[in-house]
This record gives structure tokens, sequence and C-alpha cells, in this order.
């Protein structure tokens, strides 16, 4: 560890993380679950709720809840509704997202009633999804950065946020001291030092699990405990994005297809899509050099860190992240970690990352 007082061992205790009875996270979570979730069930009878899924470009957006004189994901959303229909609506996302933070699947509802252009106050029988879908697209199209995925019929009961049983959130780090692409700007969190791995899988062994992650929390969290259950932390390398073949795999792809319509039998392992990427356009950190031809950018190496939990608190995630970077270039050891999981202070944790890298990524539900 390295250069930061708020980890130094006379500051924190060291110990393994404590345990904590599950019981009482549960608990807490269905109590105030169940009461929200009658505060919001529809009253109209003749309205039909829709559970929509939304991608959207996060860093356009001021957060994805709506806020007054910002653009925000269910503030353009709820425009687009009342272009589609008529009428103005009121969306309920699943998981609210900071400014910059993307989404690949958000979910949210809406309560609509059908009412008939010709007939003003003659209720017609509600739209199919599909039409749904693509009708809110097309008043979504001119916005280019948000866009409707998927839409399902569910009860007037069912609530988007309260009957998500887990969500999935990805974190992109990009690392190497190249300068970032233009492509991946405001897409990734870009890490001027080399990552260690499996310094990184290390650290999230310690962080798995039932915890007290008040060290993981900011200021303003309105959760009414720190307990959380984090079912999965992972981190894996995988291709830089965009990814486009070098020659060399452009050789050996074509090699296996001569190979495999000879044999009429497709290869039982595929090749990996980003094997050549050790020795093309990559740079030898030992004395600086690249097999590169001119004008041809050096990748860099990408990490996902993968976190999953039914809910999260206030930043935790890209706290967590921020541990793991630092776990990754050596500033932090794995008794480190476990010390700052055990601190339960935020003044303990490690710089959070930035809203950039972070995704959501699915929103999991029992639908009837």
């Amino acid at each position: 560890m390295k250069g930061n007082p708020e980890h130094s061992p006379s500051t924190i205790t060291e110990s393994r993380p404590s345990k904590i009875p599950k019981t009482q996270d549960h608990r807490d979570h269905d109590q105030e679950d169940k009461q929200l979730q009658e505060s919001s069930m529809s009253k109209n009878p003749r309205t039909q709720r829709y559970l929509l899924a939304i991608e959207y470009i996060g860093t356009r957006f001021s957060g994805s809840q709506q806020q007054p004189n910002c653009r925000t994901a269910v503030g353009v959303l709820e425009e687009a509704f009342q272009k589609f229909i008529g009428q103005p609506v009121s969306i309920f996302c699943s998981s609210r997202t900071d400014a910059g933070v993307h989404a690949l699947s958000n979910v949210c509802h809406v309560d609509v009633e059908r009412i008939s252009k010709r007939k003003p106050g003659e209720v017609l029988p509600p739209h199919e999804p599909s039409v749904v879908r693509r009708a809110v697209n097309h008043f979504l199209q001119k916005e280019g950065d948000i866009s409707v995925i998927d839409v399902r019929c569910v009860p007037n009961d069912f609530h988007a946020r309260f009957k998500a049983q887990e969500r999935t959130y990805f974190y992109r780090l990009v690392s190497g001291p190249e300068p970032l692409s233009t492509f991946e700007k405001e897409r990734a969190w870009h890490v001027q030092e080399n990552l260690d791995l499996y310094a990184m899988q290390e650290a999230c062994k310690v962080l798995i699990g039932h915890h007290d992650f008040s060290s993981f929390r900011a200021s303003g969290c309105q959760a009414n405990s720190p307990i959380r259950t984090l079912d999965e932390l992972h981190v894996c390398e995988v291709p830089a994005t965009p990814y486009f073949p070098s020659v060399t795999e452009r050789e050996q792809s074509n090699s296996s297809s001569k190979d495999s319509h000879l044999c009429s039998v497709k290869p039982e392992v595929e090749l990996p899509i980003n094997s050549s990427s050790s020795t093309d356009g990559v740079v030898d950190p030992n004395d600086g050099k690249s097999n590169l031809e001119f004008g041809v950018r050096r990748r860099h190496h990408c990490y996902v860190v993968t976190a999953r939990a039914r809910s999260f608190l206030y930043h935790q995630v890209r706290l967590l992240v921020g541990v793991l970077k630092c776990a990754g270039t050596g500033e932090l050891t794995t008794s480190d970690v476990e010390r700052i999981l055990n601190a339960k202070t935020i003044t303990a944790a490690s710089p959070m990352a930035p809203a950039c890298g972070l995704y959501l990524g699915r929103v999991k539900y029992d639908l009837p």
C-alpha cells in the first residue's frame, strides 16, 4: 500500500469481515418495499400498466430521474409518451442512475389510458406492447441517445422498482499509457497504469457476500441500512471496443474456415476474439516499441467489473471499483481491502471511480 494515510494500519484495525445475519437486511427491504408499493398502485381500472426496458447514453443526461430545468432519461421518455397518447404520464424507474451513468437496460413502468381521439371520453382497448415500443421510439429517434428496447403488459400493482429481484452493473476500465481513443471517451475509465488482473480478482473475493458496506456508501444515501448482500463481484479482461480483427486474426480465421469447410465439421473450440492482442498493437512495456505499422492505433487492455445484488447503496459500485483499481495498480493489498471493509466509514475507501465507466446492465424480475 502506498502513500494514503487513510488506509494505514493505525487508523483501521485488521480483522476478517464480520458475519451479519441476512434476515435483518431482507426484513428491512421487504417492509419498506411493501409500504411504497401500495402507495404507488394504480387506482384507475381503465389504465394499462406497461413495463419498459430502456437504454441510454448516460453522459447526455443529468441522471435518470425527473429534475427541474434538466434533461433526464425519464423526462425525455415522458415527453415521447405524451406525444404518443396525447396526455401526460408519470414514469417510475427500477434504478436511479446518476449523470454520466449509462444503461444497457434500465426498467420502468408507466400507466396508460387509451382515449379515443375521434370521440373524446371513449376508452379504447390498450395498445399492444409492440405498438407502444414502435410509437415511442418514433418520437425518440431525433434524440439519438435513448430508446425503448422491450415492452410488456403487467398487472396494475406491478412496480418496476419494488418487484426487482436483482440488479447487475458493469464497469469498464481501459488500461494503458496511450491516449484514450475518441470512440472510448465517456464510455470507460482510462487508467494510465497497468492493472494486475489477479490482484483485482483476489480483492473481489474479500468484498463479495453479506456485509456492512458503510465504507462503500456515499454521503446522501437514503437507505435505512448499510447492510447488503453482494451476490457477484467479478473482473475479467475483454476486447477493447470498437473491436476490429488484426491481420493475424483474419489469417487465422480464414485458415479455420478452410479447415472447417474441408472437414464439414465445425471446430469444437472457437478462436478467442482477442487472441492476438498480445502481439498486435500492444506496446512492449520493456522497450516501449510496437510492431504496428504507421497510422494504426495501439490497443489498450480493457477490463469489465460485474457487480450483482438485489440492491445497492448510493455510489456503492463506483466506490467498489475505486478499491479494485487500487488493488490492480498495487496501491492496495488484499489485507488493505479487508481493513477498508471492516472500517465501516467512507473515509477509509479509495477515490470513487468516475460515472462514465458505469453501465446498468440488467434488472431481473419474476414476470407474471
